[in-house]
């Protein structure tokens, strides 16, 4: 069977477009379409792309759906499933790397984007530290605690103990709203507020605290509450 060329509009495909104009110029439509590769009978690549971020609303849902819900999808099965589910692991690597060699504080995006990797598609919550150098480098991240759906009991003591087995010198606290609203509880401000107190006893810093619902974050340090 004769395979046609998908082109878009401008006359680009968007393989072409990305090497001409970068990754960045391209729409989450276009980024998709490369990664899914081919489209299914009656329907070309792109409109396979346009039909999963309309069904599922954004790129973030879709990389964040099971198994179940891709392959219930139209034209997805398990082939294009692992396509996905091998770019956001690719994504999640990459991005573990560049934290384990570089400073986080000159690099707030990256770890914003490894978090919302880690935690945004968990269906419990789940309370994670990054524990630092003297650098600000990621020496190891541990999730510290797990609990249910809207709630998870964290204990200080535990974090402390930890930082001083790996000899960390600051952390960055982490945990999401499977609620999907990112905006910070009482409940997490206090507790925040008592791991700052256990780790000054020991000038261990918390450099920050970053609450993951759905597609966004919310950092303590640029609320100013640290």
């Amino acid at each position: 069977m004769k395979k046609h060329k998908i082109v878009w509009s401008g006359g680009t495909g968007p393989r072409e477009k990305l090497i001409t104009h970068g990754a960045a110029s391209l729409s989450d439509c276009e980024l998709l379409a490369i990664f899914l590769h081919t489209g299914v009978r009656g329907m070309n690549v792109m409109a396979l792309a346009e039909s999963l971020v309309a069904h599922f609303g954004s790129i973030y849902e879709i990389l964040a759906a099971d198994y179940q819900d891709i392959i219930s999808f139209h034209g997805m099965g398990a082939a294009k499933f692992a396509q996905l589910s091998a770019v956001t692991e690719l994504s999640q690597r990459r991005h573990a790397r560049q934290l384990a060699c570089e400073n986080v504080l000159l690099n707030p995006q990256i770890t914003r984007q490894y978090l919302q990797n880690l935690l945004s598609d968990r269906e419990r919550e789940v309370f994670l530290v990054l524990f630092l150098d003297n650098q600000h480098r990621v020496i190891r991240h541990e999730e510290m605690f797990a609990g249910t759906i809207s709630s998870v009991e964290i204990h200080p003591r535990e974090i402390v103990r930890e930082a001083m087995k790996v000899n960390a010198t600051a952390l960055i606290l982490a945990h999401n709203h499977p609620s999907g609203r990112a905006e910070p509880s009482f409940a997490d401000r206090r507790v925040t507020e008592q791991i700052v107190k256990a780790c000054q006893l020991l000038d261990i810093r918390v450099l920050d605290h970053l609450v993951v619902g759905g597609g966004d974050t919310v950092s303590f340090a640029e609320r100013g509450w640290l």
